[in-house]
């Protein structure tokens, strides 16, 4: 109810309470009247202050009935404010960071979308996010903006002509820049490495570009760098000196 049609009852109201004791008011006088005349006649005491009395109470208390509450004003139905979900590190990961932080120099705050992605892109992949975290560490050493001479972007260094095909719409402009949208491409390389070389040794050799390599030097440099950051991510310390 608006306040225009709120204030509108209350003085109908006030205005029925005025003209009811207006009528009562005349009703009294008129028994007053009655009274003196007759009162010689009847051997009972009626008192007009008594009925005065209680017209008033009743006038006051049918205003006090009618009163109209107080207004509650209540907001607008609207629709929650929705906070997009963000992903939860598992405790090991936390300590990973903490590692990968003093080792690489990079602020705790930088790496923590950085682990986010490689957790839930990692969880849909079915790789360890450890692994996915040693490649960005030789790859590019946590720096969202790296490029190669070659012309390699990102984290993960991805080819952006060769694999633009797998960059999911509505990425942006610079999508190759951009941590998460890089971390998921280079992650979609991997598997399809993995996939055409039938191991995960061969998957990495080939994403690192030396698919022929009988030593499997940049998959051993990975399974290196993954095993430091799982050994301090199980003590939960830094890098030592």
């Amino acid at each position: 109810m608006s306040a225009t049609i709120l204030l509108r009852n209350t003085r109908a109201r006030r205005s029925d309470a005025t003209s009811s004791f207006i009528q009562y008011g005349l009703i009294i006088v008129t028994l007053m009247l009655v009274l003196s005349i007759v009162k010689p006649a009847f051997s009972g005491n009626i008192s007009a202050g008594r009925l005065t009395a209680a017209l008033v109470a009743f006038t006051k208390a049918e205003e006090s009935s009618e009163a109209p509450e107080a207004l509650v004003v209540e907001p607008a139905n609207a629709s929650p404010v929705v906070e997009p979900a963000s992903e939860t590190l598992r405790p090991s990961l936390k300590r990973a960071l903490d590692y990968v932080s003093r080792r690489y120099r990079v602020a705790p705050e930088a790496l923590v979308p950085i682990f986010e992605a490689a957790q839930s892109v990692g969880r849909e992949s079915r790789l360890d996010p450890l692994l996915i975290i040693a490649i960005i560490g030789i790859e590019s050493r946590f720096n969202p903006f790296a490029e190669s001479p070659v012309g390699a972007k990102g984290l993960m260094q991805v080819m952006p002509d060769i694999h633009l095909d797998k960059v999911p719409e509505g990425a942006g402009e610079q999508p190759f820049l951009d941590p998460v949208t890089n971390i998921r491409v280079g992650v979609h390389v991997l598997e399809e490495a993995i996939r055409w070389r039938g191991s995960l040794t061969g998957g990495l050799q080939h994403y690192g570009g030396s698919p022929t390599d009988p030593e499997a030097g940049y998959a051993n440099k990975v399974f290196a760098e993954k095993q430091r950051i799982e050994q301090a991510a199980r003590r939960g310390n830094g890098p030592r000196a």
